[in-house]
């Protein structure tokens, strides 16, 4: 089965599990940004997206980096709302401070692993997938050609520093766009989804 791939860096966003649910924007680092991103990379009307993989860079304090990946075909427990979504997020850190990772990736929950990896180690992880750097002055996806698995890179609310897009572009075929306006990271990657569900890709 084919696999789209999505990479997103959140900057701010908190590497502890000692945040409280009911404030997810305010006291953690904007992390309901990337909780957008779940809801957007896997989620169909009566279904989730199997052929989709997410990772989320979380990048902000105690203890960065730390890298939630979400594996589409093995999901289970995963629903629409910010919320119970920002509890597997926790509960990944939680298992990971616990347990000790000890710098491989652990599984966190049905569907949810844990690791200490960076975007470099990321990106190098992903080798020989052709990787797409999301940026809004790129090529327009709709008239570029894309090959099969995948792997789209984007950040947050904030853009990425000149040492990040240094490493993204050290691994990027292509610098992609979905739009002329800045949109935010949940909107474009259902936008890329909707131009592959059209190819058949």
């Amino acid at each position: 089965m084919a696999v789209r791939t999505f990479v997103v860096v959140g900057h701010r966003v908190i590497t502890s599990p000692d945040f409280n649910l009911n404030d997810l924007a305010g006291s953690t680092g904007r992390l309901d940004v990337l909780l957008r991103c779940v809801n957007s990379a896997f989620f169909l009307s009566h279904d989730i997206r199997r052929d989709t993989e997410l990772y989320l860079i979380m990048l902000g304090p105690p203890n960065p980096p730390k890298t939630i990946r979400f594996a589409g075909k093995e999901l289970r427990y995963l629903n629409p709302d910010e919320r119970s979504t920002a509890a597997l997020v926790r509960n990944a850190l939680r298992v990971w401070r616990d347990g000790g990772g000890g710098g491989r990736e652990i599984c966190a929950s049905p569907g949810v692993y844990i690791s200490c990896m960076g975007l470099s180690d990321v990106l190098k992880s992903l080798e020989g997938r052709t990787v797409y750097y999301m940026r809004e002055d790129g090529k327009d996806l709709m008239f570029l050609e894309i090959e099969e698995n995948p792997v789209f890179v984007l950040s947050d609310h904030l853009n990425f520093s000149e040492e990040e897009e240094k490493v993204v572009l050290k691994y990027a075929k292509e610098i992609v766009s979905v739009s002329p306006l800045s949109l935010h990271t949940d909107h474009c990657i259902i936008l890329v989804h909707n131009e592959l569900d059209r190819r058949r890709v």
